[in-house]
């Protein structure tokens, strides 16, 4: 299976395990700022695939769930660690990059969208398309399909100022094309998530 076919989400759920070790839907759910509802298909999907396998045992130690504080716990959730299949599959994903998936999965300007709305914050398609040299309709595309796989998400603002908006020198601009900027999703899987 190809790393392109993985959603961003699984992508993330595959790294998030390897960085835990081993760790539930609701914990996974909290760092993205995602809920619960929307993992717990991930998991199962993730399963099917053969990359995360069920946790066994009454008990888990911190040092096999290392975002766990306490030192020993009782499974009170269905914890997921990652198979043999799941490790190598994170290892040829961070070999080849995060760039290499997103060009894959998406554009070649995809990585440099991306890189473009972390610098500046809120931007908009036309201002996108021109920072990375392509046509406004296809930056437009791009950013709508990343936004439904939920690495950018739309500014909300009718007002954005300066400091979210970096790549304009105005103090204030009124919104009138959809603004796009990182969700935290996105974030994580720009950076790697290490």
């Amino acid at each position: 299976m190809e790393e392109a076919a993985l959603t961003p989400l699984q992508v993330y759920v595959l790294l998030h395990l390897r960085r835990a070790n081993t760790d539930y839907a609701k914990g996974i759910a909290r760092k993205l700022g995602l809920r619960q509802e929307e993992v717990v298909p991930v998991l199962a999907q993730l399963e099917r695939m053969h990359l995360v396998e069920r946790s066994p045992g009454s008990a888990i130690k911190r040092s096999e769930a290392r975002f766990k504080l306490a030192h020993e716990v009782r499974k009170h959730h269905l914890y997921y660690t990652l198979t043999r299949g799941g490790r190598h599959k994170v290892r040829s994903l961070l070999g080849a990059g995060i760039q290499r998936y997103l060009r894959e999965r998406y554009s070649a300007e995809a990585p440099d969208v991306l890189e473009v709305l972390r610098r500046s914050g809120c931007e908009n398609h036309l201002v996108t398309a021109r920072l990375v040299s392509m046509p406004g309709e296809q930056a437009k595309e791009l950013l709508e399909r990343m936004r439904r796989e939920k690495l950018v998400e739309a500014c909300t603002a009718k007002v954005l100022k300066r400091k979210h908006r970096k790549a304009k020198a105005k103090k204030e601009t009124r919104t009138h094309h959809t603004y796009y900027r990182l969700s935290r999703m996105g974030e994580l899987l720009l950076r790697g998530v290490l």
